[in-house]
């Protein structure tokens, strides 16, 4: 299976619509697919799964399904960012909401306002570990965008390793370790604004 360059994919084309694809054994073709069943692509992220939530319905991760998940992988990681930070018409660097790394691909998605920090052992969801975002902080914090229409993209590899990086996770640690072991990658775009 081809390797996935990690830092130029998906910048030349629409992440609404990206879908990455790959051939299994024969002639048949899957493809590799990151949906949600509260995000549309392309579509408003809803308040619950922002900063901008009310009380208790307030930085909830959404929940998220996949299919096609690539032969031979041994695990997924999923990276969440807005590469419009901090402003849309001058964006500088990437902010990073969330990071989650060694999903079993067994698992066909993650449920809404999902931490691996109240999982027992012998929960499918327990190899799961969650790395520090920009808040540097590990879990998952919504889009809070100080001005403009932002894109968040959230972005699952398939790897053909189980990723060690030591206790601190990072989104910069991981693409490092991922490097050579993407089997496939998977995006879904959304955007928000306040």
């Amino acid at each position: 299976m081809a390797q996935v360059d990690i830092e130029n994919f998906g910048r030349e084309i629409n992440m609404a619509q990206a879908e990455v694809g790959y051939d299994d054994i024969g002639s048949q073709e899957q493809v590799f697919k990151l949906t949600s069943p509260e995000l549309s692509p392309g579509g408003r992220i809803p308040r619950k799964y922002t900063a901008d939530g009310q009380g208790a319905k307030k930085d909830l991760s959404p929940p998220l399904e996949w299919y096609g998940v690539p032969e031979d992988t041994k695990s997924l990681a999923l990276i969440m960012e807005d590469p419009d930070a901090p402003d849309p018409s001058d964006p500088i660097v990437p902010w990073t909401h969330w990071v989650l790394i060694n999903i079993p691909p067994t698992l066909k998605g993650l449920p809404e306002n999902f931490s691996p920090k109240d999982i027992g052992e012998d929960s499918e969801y327990a190899m799961i570990k969650e790395g520090n975002n920009d808040w540097k902080v590990p879990g998952y914090r919504g889009p809070n965008p100080p001005v403009g229409d932002h894109r968040y993209e959230l972005t699952l590899y398939a790897l053909d390793d189980f990723i060690n990086i030591g206790n601190k996770v990072t989104k910069e640690k991981l693409v490092e370790a991922m490097e050579g072991h993407i089997l496939g990658v998977a995006e879904l775009v959304c955007h928000y604004s306040k």
